[in-house]
């Protein structure tokens, strides 16, 4: 069965020490899987993009099959790939990648040996020539994730964004969404950021992103979200964190503020990421930009809750649903 949904993005080896829950050590990561299970809360039909090392266990590959996901967009490299990926959260969420061994230490848990050497990746010193050797090209999408309805590209180098989306965009995708990374919402990227939103169903930078982008131009997010509008993306979706999330519809001009769920923090690894495979299949099932926000925001709540990008996959039936009814209530029209 073709997949209804394509989701490109990375796969990682992470080592997580969580504020709460116990570590996790050598697990299957990345945000292509974090994306994956936020869609995965509302249907199962996803087509998983990425490229992997041909060290990168086998098992995990198998085991993405169990929850319905189509593995033929992951391509395995004929050498190895360090996809190993560190993060501690302390006090305040305060997340840090650095000093492993510190971290374990102060813990008093035992290192282990397959993280020495580890060295947090580094941002290249230009993101227009730097392409990450784990992103997919676009001679790795099988040609069936071309007859999809729905395809999320996840914060990934910004040469890999912008060949993705304009292949995606070329075969006729009806919903395109991108999460930016980082690496290029600075203001030196505006223009070529003005060019990434051509044609897209949605933009969900961070609340950070954002202001980086629109560092020493504006103050105000509203002001923000309606000039990247204006570039040919039919919404702007600013993730919040704790605060929720905001929306923009280019073409209407309406705004909407939803809250976040009032859910138990444990671990905020991949909620931005959750969030945004949620909106897409809240997107695809209404073509009602706040249904998907309310579905975005109730994924981000089950994946926050525990630790591990399929802890959201384990809710009891219906729990989704029931927060959304909880939530819908109290979204505000600005």
């Amino acid at each position: 069965m073709e997949p209804t949904f394509v989701i490109a993005g990375h796969l990682q080896r992470d080592y997580l020490l969580p504020l709460q829950g116990r570590p996790l050590i050598d697990v299957p990561g990345g945000n292509l899987l974090y994306a994956a299970a936020g869609l995965g809360v509302w249907d199962c039909r996803i087509g998983l993009l990425a490229r992997v090392g041909e060290d990168y266990p086998s098992s995990w590959l198998r085991n993405f099959e169990k929850y319905g996901w189509d593995r033929g967009g992951i391509h395995i490299l004929a050498e190895t790939l360090d996809v190993r990926y560190f993060q501690v959260t302390l006090e305040n969420q305060v997340v840090q990648h650095n000093n492993p061994v510190t971290h374990f230490s102060r813990l008093g848990l035992p290192f282990p040996k397959s993280l020495i050497g580890y060295q947090p990746a580094e941002e290249p010193d230009d993101y227009r020539k730097t392409t990450h050797p784990a992103s997919s090209r676009p001679s790795d999408i099988p040609p069936d994730y071309l007859n999809t309805h729905a395809v999320h590209i996840c914060p990934l180098d910004f040469l890999t964004a912008n060949r993705l989306s304009s292949t995606f965009r070329q075969a006729n995708i009806t919903t395109l969404t991108v999460d930016p990374s980082a690496a290029y919402m600075t203001g030196r990227a505006l223009e070529d950021v003005h060019s990434l939103l051509q044609g897209l169903t949605a933009f969900l930078p961070s609340e950070e992103e954002l202001r980086a982008l629109f560092w020493g131009r504006s103050n105000d997010l509203w002001e923000m979200a309606e000039a990247l509008g204006d570039h040919g993306c039919e919404f702007i979706v600013i993730k919040r964190g704790a605060r929720g999330q905001m929306l923009y519809d280019s073409i209407s001009k309406k705004r909407w503020e939803v809250p976040a769920y009032a859910a138990r923090v444990v671990d905020p690894t991949g909620v931005g990421d959750s969030f945004c495979g949620g909106f897409l299949a809240g997107y695809q099932k209404t073509y009602d930009p706040v249904q998907a926000m309310l579905h975005g925001s109730i994924s981000a709540s089950l994946t926050i809750e525990g630790s591990g990008p399929f802890h959201a996959l384990e809710a009891l039936p219906g729990l989704a649903q029931a927060r959304i009814d909880s939530l819908a209530g109290n979204v505000r029209r600005v």
